[in-house]
C-alpha cells in the first residue's frame, strides 16, 4: 500500500476525524503525523510547505495536506488528502443545512441564537491572534485600521477585493526589510508543464466565471462564480473566507443572516478544515441548486482555486520565495486581511447578534473560554448553544 492512493486516503481521513482546533491545529497535526511518525519529509521542507501555504491565498491547512499526498503518491496522492481531510466535516455540514430550517422556535430559535454567539466569540478570537501574530508594528497595524474603515464604509465584495489588491503596498513599507527567507528546497517534483497549466486554468476560471454567470443568468453559475472568487481571494486562513461569503451569500438573499451565522457557529465544532462552511451555505441557501448538489457544488467550488495555485506554484516557489519583493507584499496582504475581519466583526456579527446583556456577557464567557482559558472550541460551542437554549427559556 506505500506511496498509493488507498494509503494517503486512510490517513487523511483518520485526520479528518480527529483534527480539531482550526487551520494552525491542523498543521500542527500534520507535522506530527508527517515528520516526526512517518517521516515522509525532513522538518525544513514541511516548514516551507507551510510557508508556501501561508503566501498563497486559500485553506492553508488544506493546501498543506494536497501538497503532502502529492508529495507521497504524485497527483492521485494529493486527490486523495484533500478527499480525505474534506469529506468527514462536509457531511457533517450538509448534514446541518437541512436542520438549521427547523430552529424555528422555543428551544430551538435558543439553540440558533447561540450558534450565533459562538461566530462572535470565534471571530474575535481569529482577530485578535491574527492581529498580534500579523500586525506587531505600527505600519501594518495602520494598514489593517485603514482596511477595517474602508470595508464597513464602502460595503461591498469589490471594495474588499480592492484592499487585498492594495495591500501590496507592503512592497513599499518593507523594501528594506530581512523577511528571513528560508533555506531549504521542497522536495515535491510537479512537471513544469503541468504546473503552468494549474496556473492558467486557476486565471481562466477566475476571469471567465463571472461573464459565463452573466451570459447565461443561471443561478447554479453564479454560486460557482461566488465560491470559486471568495476561494480566490482569502488569505491568512478559514475565518476571513467568512466576510467574502456573507456578501455573496446575505445581501443577495440566497441565505438568511441568522441561518449564515448558524452555519458558521456549527462550523466550529466539527474537525477538519473550515471551508467546507461552503457545504453549509450552498445546501442550505434558498434557491435551487441546493441540497447536497448546491453544497458539492459551493464545496468544490472553493476549494478548487486554492488547490490550483498550491499545484502551479510548487515548482517555483524556491526562487519566488527568495525575492523581497514577494515577501513583501505578503507582510502588508496578512495586514490587511486582519482589517476585513475586523470589519466583519462588526457587521454582520456583532451587529445582528449582540442586542442584550446577556447575548454579550455569552459572548464574552465563550471567547474567554477560547482565548483565557483553552477550552477546545467544540466544547464551547455545545456550552453555548445550551446556554442559547437556556436564554430563550426564561
Amino acid at each position: 500500500m506505500r506511496n498509493s492512493f488507498l494509503e494517503v486516503l486512510l490517513v487523511f481521513l483518520r485526520l479528518g476525524l480527529t483534527s480539531f482546533g482550526g487551520p494552525v491545529a491542523h498543521l500542527g497535526y500534520f507535522r506530527e503525523e508527517f515528520v516526526e511518525r512517518r517521516r515522509w519529509l525532513d522538518e525544513k521542507s514541511y516548514a516551507d510547505l507551510v510557508a508556501l501555504g501561508q503566501f498563497l491565498p486559500g485553506p492553508a491547512s488544506s493546501q498543506v495536506g494536497f501538497a503532502l499526498g502529492v508529495l507521497r503518491a504524485g497527483l492521485p496522492g494529493g486527490a486523495a488528502a484533500w478527499i480525505g481531510f474534506t469529506i468527514p466535516s462536509a457531511v457533517i455540514m450538509l448534514l446541518a443545512a437541512h436542520g438549521v430550517g427547523a430552529l424555528a422556535g422555543g428551544a430551538g430559535a435558543g439553540l440558533l441564537h447561540g450558534l450565533k454567539l459562538v461566530a462572535v466569540a470565534v471571530v474575535a478570537q481569529a482577530v485578535w491572534g491574527m492581529a498580534n501574530s500579523l500586525c506587531p508594528d505600527r505600519p501594518r497595524a495602520t494598514l489593517a485600521v485603514l482596511t477595517t474603515v474602508f470595508v464597513l464604509l464602502l460595503p461591498s465584495a469589490l471594495t474588499q477585493i480592492g484592499v487585498i489588491l492594495g495591500a501590496s503596498a507592503g512592497l513599499a513599507l518593507y523594501r528594506n526589510a530581512d523577511t528571513g527567507a528560508p533555506d531549504a528546497v521542497l522536495p515535491v517534483r510537479v512537471p513544469r508543464r503541468s504546473a503552468l497549466s494549474s496556473l492558467v486554468l486557476f486565471v481562466l476560471l477566475l476571469a471567465g466565471l463571472p461573464l459565463l454567470a452573466a451570459m447565461t443568468g443561471a443561478h447554479g453559475m453564479a454560486v460557482i462564480d461566488a465560491f470559486y472568487r471568495a476561494g480566490s481571494l482569502v488569505f491568512g486562513g478559514g475565518h476571513v473566507v467568512l466576510p467574502l461569503l456573507e456578501q455573496a451569500m446575505v445581501p443577495t438573499g440566497w441565505i438568511s443572516a441568522d441561518g449564515f451565522l448558524a452555519g458558521y457557529g456549527v462550523v466550529q465544532a466539527v474537525p477538519g478544515p473550515l471551508f467546507t462552511f461552503a457545504a453549509f451555505l450552498g445546501a442550505a441557501q434558498s434557491m435551487p441548486p441546493n441540497g447536497i448538489t448546491g453544497g458539492l457544488l459551493a464545496l468544490l467550488a472553493v476549494f478548487l482555486p486554492g488547490i490550483l495555485l498550491m499545484y502551479g506554484m510548487l515548482p517555483f516557489w524556491d526562487a519566488l520565495r527568495r525575492r523581497p519583493a514577494a515577501r513583501a507584499a505578503l507582510l502588508g496582504v496578512n495586514a490587511a486581511v486582519v482589517g476585513i475581519l475586523a470589519a466583519a466583526l462588526f457587521q454582520p456579527i456583532w451587529t445582528s447578534t449582540i442586542r442584550t446583556p446577556l447575548d454579550f456577557s455569552i459572548a464574552l464567557l465563550a471567547f474567554a473560554s477560547l482565548v483565557l482559558w483553552r477550552v477546545p472550541a467544540w466544547l464551547v460551542v455545545v456550552a453555548t448553544g445550551i446556554a442559547g437554549i437556556a436564554a430563550a427559556m426564561l
